[in-house]
């Protein structure tokens, strides 16, 4: 039963492999229009890939496994793994001249919606090789919200588990079918997409580039098309457009399928909704004021630039519009905290996430509550509904967990020879998905090319870990997960 269900995962991921290696052949034909020779490195890489990966599902189909706990975990690793194995393919063979070290932080940085690049000189970059990096980012997203909504749940490790209070729904699911599920989430994802590209092309974007940005918006990814990301583009229009769909892009999935497909005004009540509007609000207004009376900016070109920094370091995109290191210590330690808060669960960010905030929140009050009255019945509640205690468990145990390996991780990048400062917001930065972190080597006009393999290595690491939600990866150190 054991070898099944290792075999079930292998071949589940071969498949994945397998499509992936098939979205090669679009950055192929974008080159060989555009006459460059990368298109062969993009077609090679799909056959082989493909070849690999065809051979691998057919040497392990047979009877599925059933469905367990265990062949989740498995499945959900080894997905992750496989697609930042073969993504990682065409950009070691491309002609940017990447080590294998190099290939994989990309791809790993793509897959996961990190943001995170080692590449310079992006603006004259081939056109195939911006498109795949964007590609593996906007199929991240959409893998990143299935896992979320799929498959965390069931596992009991995070990710939708607080569906009923996410959707204020009786329901286990918001639609009774899950292909009608399958289909009002890929609309929604698409019709985002497209729109965000259009508009970013009607204040002045090229048609590249817009659909480039576009990609990596909705996914929460970062990934730019030129080397000072949206500094390039100063355009208020542009800016403002970001900032909307990056914001809505960070809210649950779920809540907009119910309210664009059921008209569920309802659903826009979810607690963590208010509590990640809330600290966007706050944090916006704080930097802009402390922007304007510290360095005499403008108040409007201080709060365009505040608000899209701060969604963008708050929903773990990781694009910038400005070196914020030069802002002052304020801005810099407040956007320093948003790298730890994270979006709505249920959408394609990163970080510790709304709700958790909401329920860490709700467990404070009712503990110093319950020291004030020690015989009152104190319930933790997440709006109006009452989060059962091996809720509240999990929820503790991914926020130690979480704040030790970022601990941990500043701990072993320093041991690489990096300083303290980028020790610690690389750590964080690569664990939350963010992308930018501070300082002068990899701040929001810095590049992580400078680190050593050893650095690289931790920073892949951490940042699938932050994409599996910690424990999802973490399982999988125990011994006993392996007994059989």
């Amino acid at each position: 039963m054991y070898g099944q269900t290792i075999r079930s995962a292998i071949s589940i991921a071969a498949t994945a492999g397998l499509y992936l290696s098939f979205a090669m052949l679009l950055p192929a034909a974008l080159d060989f229009y555009f006459g460059n020779p990368d298109w062969q490195v993009f077609a090679a890489s799909s056959f082989v890939v493909g070849s690999i990966c065809l051979g691998t599902a057919m040497a392990t189909r047979g009877a599925p496994a059933p469905f367990s706990r265990r062949l989740g975990f498995l499945v959900v690793n080894l997905l992750w793994i496989t697609l930042s194995v073969t993504g990682a393919v065409p950009l070691y063979m491309s002609s940017l001249g990447l080590d294998m070290a190099d290939a994989l932080f990309e791809s790993v940085s793509a897959v996961t919606t990190t943001g995170a690049t080692v590449i310079m000189g992006l603006d004259e970059a081939p056109p195939g090789l911006l498109l795949w990096r964007s590609l593996l980012q906007w199929m991240g997203g959409i893998g990143i919200v299935a896992l979320g909504l799929l498959v965390l749940p069931f596992l009991k490790v995070g990710g939708f588990t607080v569906f009923k209070m996410e959707s204020s729904d009786t329901s286990e699911r918001p639609f009774a079918r899950f292909s009608m599920f399958i289909r009002a989430f890929f609309a929604i994802y698409i019709g985002l997409t497209a729109s965000c590209a259009l508009l970013y092309g009607v204040f002045g974007m090229g048609e590249l580039d817009a659909i480039n940005h576009a990609m990596t918006t909705i996914a929460t990814g970062g990934f730019s098309t030129r080397d000072a990301s949206f500094g390039a583009f100063q355009s208020p229009g542009l800016l403002w457009t970001a900032t909307i769909f990056m914001a809505l892009a960070g809210l649950p999935f779920s809540v907009m399928i119910l309210f664009a497909v059921r008209g569920r005004l309802d659903a826009l009540r979810d607690p963590q909704i208010a509590a990640y509007a809330g600290l966007i609000l706050v944090l916006t207004v704080l930097i802009a004021l402390s922007v304007r009376l510290g360095n005499g900016e403008d108040f409007a070109h201080a709060l365009t630039h505040a608000a899209f920094n701060v969604v963008s370091i708050v929903t773990t995109t990781g694009f910038v519009s400005a070196d914020y290191a030069l802002w002052g210590p304020l801005p810099v330690a407040l956007l320093f905290l948003a790298t730890f808060l994270g979006g709505c669960s249920g959408s394609t960010s990163g970080g510790i996430k709304a709700y958790r905030l909401v329920i860490i929140a709700s467990s404070v009050r009712s503990g110093l509550m319950k020291l004030i009255y020690p015989h009152a019945i104190q319930p933790v509640r997440y709006g109006a509904v009452t989060v059962e205690p091996d809720m509240q468990r999990t929820v503790f145990l991914f926020v130690c967990a979480y704040m030790g390996i970022w601990a941990l991780g500043a701990v072993a990048l320093s041991a690489t020879g990096l300083d303290i400062e980028t020790a610690l917001s690389g750590s964080i930065t690569a664990l939350a998905n963010v992308g930018p972190g501070i300082g002068p080597v990899i701040g929001p006009s810095g590049n992580f090319s400078s680190i050593g393999d050893a650095g690289k290595m931790i920073m892949v690491f951490l940042m699938l870990l932050g994409r599996l939600e910690i424990l999802a990866v973490l399982v999988l150190l125990a011994p006993a997960f392996w007994r059989d």
